[in-house]
């Protein structure tokens, strides 16, 4: 018999982590200040959590300059959103299954 949890991603137990691959699921890409505000972080714990999603090839990171300025944005990879996705499916058959 298959556990509960067994479909839950380990990634994203994380609430950073899953603040992160929520605001990517719903834009193509979020720069790094932009993440920081929304998930209200210091910038080493966020930039910690979006190396390990980048490691598992969920997050992909794009680094430019705007003018001067460095700019390193962040968007999910068709690798992440199946992932993110596969998780919150997850979760939902767990929420139902509790009865």
């Amino acid at each position: 018999m298959k556990g509960l949890i067994s479909d839950i991603n380990k990634a994203f137990e994380s609430r950073v982590r899953l603040g992160i691959m929520s605001l990517l699921m719903i834009n193509d890409q979020v720069d790094f200040n932009t993440l920081k505000e929304n998930l209200d972080i210091s910038d080493g714990n966020l930039a910690s959590h979006v190396n390990a999603l980048e490691k598992l090839e969920y997050v992909l990171v794009t680094k430019q300059f705007i003018g001067k300025k460095p700019n390193t944005s962040y968007s999910a990879t068709k690798k992440g959103k199946k992932a993110f996705s596969a998780h919150l499916d997850a979760l939902e058959q767990l929420i139902k299954n509790k009865s």
